[in-house]
């Protein structure tokens, strides 16, 4: 195969279009050093509001999916009201959307996009490049941040991909919902009207409770909806929806997107349609908003009355080949052996939303996975240095905390007994210093090894200081995926988006692998 100039080859075979260095081959190629910025601020309005969760005020708008774990779920029946109101307008019963699209085509996948600054702009550019003769593309959970606003729209979808020229297909992560999700079915659903209010609950029952403190979208939301469609109004742009939940028939393979709500739950109603349309010899990829395997560990999604969908993606009789769900800010793979046949069970959630540490993955033992067959992005090394800047900048520590990238590679590769993802260029040093930062930091470590005390990085921090870790200078490890599909294989890589120009002409792959078909 003659090779195209500038491109990188994979064995005998050429990515196909110019790239620069993914952050394994060098620290350039992370985005570390005094690399020259993108372009991506000119696609970005003249005034952008920040985002910020550590602000009560952001966080009392977003407190419905704690409500819905203390006084119960409503999800589901609202999911299911929702359904009924697009069978009823005409969407196809069997919620399967029917392409034209050949036997070999190509489609983006890119997941928790919405918080409309720096970050999310930064992965436009090397989307539209790496995009360019897609099909469609779906995003992957959590279309807009905070609360899933209609007037958040305008900056936060309809702007930043006005110039990707095919359909946007998209399935709703828990932000979507924190409104009763609708603003998502107004955008995604043939402007669907809102429901008929239902009746008042019981006084003094958990639904009750629930009712008095549910965070509800403004009256005058969706004021400016009207004028941002504008910016993707082309009919080649076009998709609808028939609901939250749906299958594309594109090809040789049918892609199927599942709604796990607040709580990452399926309703029963759901779970029997993805069991009906599961069916069948022809490949299939899942779609869902919670990733079955993530972060070390098996999260199968339950299914309400009984099963969970990774029994479904498990069986035989429905040929699945991939599972990629969105949610959790950062890029993993797990190549999981089922009865003889692999599952590439993927985690894309790093389209533009603050990172998720990598850091503080354990050294990887699931489902036969190990450390030699998982991949993630960023590398746990670039991701421990770059909280540990932002540990030192926020603690007013600086000179004790922060580890250059090469001092965290190295310490990452010692803590969990693995060789260097990415060899430093000279030798380094792991000193006493670096080794307590790391620890502090939540650094994964040998499953043998005993727990130490550290700052709260894994469980609480995900929950507490990554959603305050948003920056806005290079470099920022946001992420999508390109899949090639052909009748024998698909072709799955994970682009980088550091917001440095060289990655914005060039998306470096920052993993790929051969899903075959037959």
């Amino acid at each position: 195969m003659q090779r195209v100039p500038g491109c990188r080859a994979a064995g005998n075979r050429c990515y196909g279009a110019p790239m620069s260095d993914s952050s394994r081959d060098t620290a350039e190629g992370a985005g570390w050093g005094t690399a020259e910025r993108g372009t991506y601020r000119r696609l970005m309005p003249d005034r952008v509001e920040k985002l910020s969760w550590l602000n009560p005020k952001t966080l009392w708008a977003a407190r419905n999916g704690v409500l819905a774990s203390w006084f119960g779920d409503p999800t589901g029946r609202t999911r299911s009201r929702w359904t009924a109101q697009r069978a009823a307008a005409g969407a196809p019963a069997d919620k399967v959307i029917r392409r034209d699209d050949p036997d070999r085509f190509s489609f983006l996948v890119i997941g928790d996009t919405g918080e409309g600054d720096e970050p999310q702009y930064a992965v436009v550019p090397g989307f539209l490049k790496a995009g360019e003769g897609t099909s469609f593309a779906v995003l992957a959970s959590d279309v807009i941040y905070p609360v899933g606003s209609a007037d958040d729209y305008d900056t936060k979808f309809f702007r930043p991909y006005r110039d990707y020229p095919a359909p946007i297909y998209a399935i709703p992560g828990n932000h979507d919902w924190y409104e009763d999700l609708g603003a998502f079915m107004r955008v995604f659903c043939d402007d669907a009207p809102p429901l008929e209010p239902e009746p008042a609950p019981r006084p003094l029952t958990r639904a009750w409770l629930r009712s008095l403190l549910w965070h509800r979208p403004r009256p005058d939301d969706g004021r400016r909806l009207d004028e941002a469609r504008a910016l993707r109004s082309a009919p080649a742009q076009r998709a609808v929806q028939p609901g939250p939940y749906w299958a594309i028939d594109a090809g040789p393979v049918r892609i199927i997107g599942i709604d796990t709500g607040l709580l990452g739950i399926v309703d029963a109603e759901q779970g029997a349609w993805l069991r009906e349309v599961s069916r069948g010899p022809r490949p299939k990829i899942l779609i869902t908003g919670s990733p079955l395997y993530v972060d070390g560990e098996h999260h199968p999604c339950p299914i309400d009355g009984g099963g969970t969908v990774d029994d479904i993606v498990r069986d035989p009789d429905h040929h699945y080949v991939a599972a990629i769900g969105g949610d959790i800010h950062n890029y993993q793979r797990y190549p999981v052996d089922v009865d003889g046949r692999t599952v590439q069970y993927v985690v894309a959630g790093g389209g533009g939303a603050f990172m998720h540490a990598t850091h503080t993955i354990p050294r990887i033992a699931v489902a036969n996975v190990t450390e030699r067959d998982f991949r993630c992005y960023p590398l746990r090394g670039d991701s421990l240095a770059f909280y540990s800047r932002l540990y030192g900048r926020r603690l007013r520590l600086r000179r004790f905390f922060t580890l250059t990238e090469a001092e965290a590679t190295a310490v990452i590769a010692e803590r969990l007994g693995i060789p260097p993802t990415r060899a430093p260029g000279t030798p380094v040093r792991v000193t006493r210093r670096v080794r307590l930062v790391a620890g502090l930091l939540g650094t994964g470590r040998r499953p043998d090894r005993a727990r130490r005390f550290r700052l709260p990085v894994r469980k609480i921090y995900t929950q507490l200081f990554s959603p305050g870790s948003a920056t806005y200078s290079p470099p920022f490890f946001k992420c999508f995926l390109r899949l090639d599909v052909t009748p024998e294989a698909i072709r799955l890589r994970c682009h980088a988006a550091t917001g440095n120009l060289a990655q914005e002409l060039a998306p470096p792959v920052e993993d790929e692998v051969t899903i075959p078909l037959v």
